[in-house]
């Protein structure tokens, strides 16, 4: 298995920092952020790949619950806290382990090798016909077949269906990595398309089954053009 990105969230600095010695001492996991803002949690999550998050429930800004919440399925997550009773409410969400506080680094190990193990056990990309995203409070499972295409905007992705258009927190690198290569292809900055969808290339637009043009972006351009003329 690849390395893991990982992000680790607590509200206490000694214990986020005691995290983070942990999280680099092992070779399977890549430490993007370890702190106890909630603010810049949310800025690395925008713009790196992360899988994992190590996460405290009770934080002054906003609880571990309510920030999983927010966040969706697309993470997993394992819980670090002072406190039991949070552990059947969290485990209705991506969880792998619950760590309580004090946490040794043997109890870290144990929980880091579970989540690895559990992570080589879920189907490969390849298997899913669908993407599964949170929108608008609730859980979404959307076939491939259905989306039209996916349009950045700033902090969030418009995920265009035939009949409605679902707004995720969410990167584009991120989401792209959700979605089968051998199915979409990213043409622009703010734009991802099926490929099965683009009708013709005509100077620096995609013109799209639905009759619309977007734009083709320099960095894309290349690779663009090597699937369409193969």
């Amino acid at each position: 298995m690849r390395n893991v990105n990982c992000l680790i969230l607590d509200d206490e600095p000694m214990a986020a920092r005691l995290l983070a010695d942990y999280a680099v001492s092992m070779p399977n996991l890549n430490l993007i952020y370890a702190g106890t803002s909630v603010k810049e949690a949310l800025n690395y999550l925008h713009e790196e790949n992360i899988q994992l998050i190590i996460l405290d429930i009770q934080m002054p800004e906003i609880n571990g619950i309510e920030l999983m919440k927010l966040l969706g399925t697309r993470y997993e997550y394992i819980i670090s806290s002072a406190y039991s009773e949070y552990a059947l409410e969290s485990f209705q969400f991506q969880v792998v382990d619950y760590l309580l506080k004090p946490i040794s680094l043997d109890r870290f190990y144990q929980a880091i090798f579970k989540y690895i193990n559990w992570k080589s056990l879920q189907p490969i990309i390849a298997d899913k016909d669908y993407l599964q995203i949170r929108a608008d409070r609730k859980d979404y499972r959307i076939a491939f077949d259905e989306i039209v295409l996916l349009e950045g905007m700033k902090d969030y992705i418009q995920i265009i269906l035939a009949n409605q258009k679902l707004l995720v927190l969410e990167t584009m690198k991120d989401i792209q990595q959700r979605l089968p290569e051998q199915r979409f292809i990213r043409i622009h900055r703010s734009y991802i398309l099926p490929k099965s969808s683009i009708r013709s290339i005509e100077g620096n637009q995609v013109r799209h089954a639905n009759g619309n043009c977007y734009p083709i972006g320099d960095t894309f351009k290349d690779g663009l053009l090597s699937w369409f003329n193969s």
